[in-house]
């Protein structure tokens, strides 16, 4: 009998369901040509990082002596980078953090990981709203915890409140939210917010103990509407926030992210402590260190998501034309579509027969739909269409 982890092995062999369609379709590319494979699994940023991250790096690395930008800095980040990115969201939220709200993480994963293993006892839930990332499951179950799922309203994909107080029980020790989504690209209004924010401090003056807020927000500057995406913590004061640069200045491959924890939370002292013992019990400590400073010079800069916001309109207007069911998203560079068929698997082996390789939705949590990530050249979307219309005739 092996006297290995069961669930380490398990987790190790089989990868995500979206990274297996990505590497099915590098091997797909090998034989039929890339040109002819059009992949919408992966949420990889294909629009570049402004010009000015290519200056702000040059410029550190020529001014800088290479063993003080290689070097190790503090477990929790390079003070003066913690500082600029708390100047940063203060003269954008009107807020007031200083560097020591900040930890430096390796993108928002081990942001997510670090949070949830600093909040966790064995047996605590930890709620989010379905569909949401699948990774959380792990995330969660790693720290010894259960992930409770409560359903969106289905049509739109925004919180349906009273399937979420139904779900927030004595054993609730957070709730997740991601606006804007992955994977619905629903984004969260302010009145939205302010309702969440209500219900979670009812629900802890109801059972006596803090219910925090964790605030995942990767796509927090990919919005199309009109109205400013609202800063969470300004709503509620138990709010943790996980970011990361990965899609805002499509730095993916740079692994550079943040945990901000406001010293308006309960237990503060104790909180962003058990943040650094988090990170320190899961080897994150001293996120890449020429990142730490890059981003920390360009956190008010963005890629131009125009391209994405082309993308979704073409998607959305195409497949709302071939009879599919699509929320428009308002945020993010997903599309969620109702597959045709109520199998979402059996929906996407159809699509790869076309070379369309899409999400099936059952490792997000709800059923019988797709997602579609649209952060590809605009030129394959388009090239794509005439696929999706044969998958679509196969259901007429």
């Amino acid at each position: 009998m092996s006297r290995l982890s069961s669930r380490m092995v398990s987790l190790g062999s089989a990868r995500s369901e979206i990274r297996e369609l990505f590497e099915y379709g590098k091997e797909r590319a090998a034989i039929v040509g890339p040109e002819n494979v059009f992949d919408f699994s992966i949420g990889n940023p294909n629009v570049p990082a402004p010009d000015d991250i290519q200056a702000i790096t040059t410029k550190l690395l020529e001014n800088h002596d290479p063993v003080f930008l290689h070097s190790y800095t503090s477990a929790q980040g390079d003070f003066e980078s913690r500082d600029n990115l708390a100047q940063d969201l203060n003269n954008r939220f009107g807020t007031h953090y200083h560097a020591d709200n900040f930890y430096l993480t390796a993108g928002a994963a081990a942001a997510l990981s670090i949070v949830i293993q600093a909040l966790a006892n064995f047996g605590d839930e930890f709620v989010t709203i379905a569909p949401y990332f699948p990774e959380y499951k792990v995330f969660v179950e790693s720290a010894g915890a259960t992930l409770v799922t409560s359903p969106a309203e289905i049509e739109s994909f925004q919180i349906d409140f009273d399937a979420l107080e139904k779900a927030i029980t004595q054993k609730t020790k957070a709730v997740i939210i991601n606006t804007p989504n992955n994977p619905t690209g629903a984004v969260y209004s302010k009145e939205t917010i302010q309702t969440l924010a209500d219900l979670l401090t009812q629900k802890s003056e109801e059972y006596g103990h803090s219910i925090y807020l964790i605030s995942d927000e990767p796509y927090r500057e990919i919005v199309y509407t009109d109205e400013p995406l609202p800063w969470v913590p300004s709503y509620y004061r138990n709010t943790m926030v996980c970011y990361s640069f990965s899609k805002s200045l499509s730095l993916a491959g740079a692994r550079i992210g943040y945990v901000l924890v406001p010293r308006e939370v309960d237990e503060f002292e104790d909180l962003y402590a058990a943040v650094c013992g988090a990170g320190r019990s899961l080897g994150y400590v001293c996120a890449p260190s020429l990142f730490q400073r890059v981003t920390a010079q360009s956190s008010h800069l963005t890629s131009d998501f125009s391209i994405y916001r082309r993308n979704r309109d073409l998607l959305v207007n195409s497949l709302r034309d071939m009879g599919f069911y699509v929320a428009e998203p308002g945020g993010a560079f997903y599309l969620f579509p109702r597959a045709l068929e109520t199998d979402a698997r059996t929906f996407i082996e159809k699509a790869k027969k076309h070379d369309l390789l899409i999400v099936p939705s059952d490792s997000f949590g709800c059923p019988s739909h797709v997602r579609l990530s649209y952060c590809v050249p605009t030129e394959r979307i388009e090239r794509s269409l005439e696929r999706f219309e044969k998958l679509a005739k196969e259901y007429r």
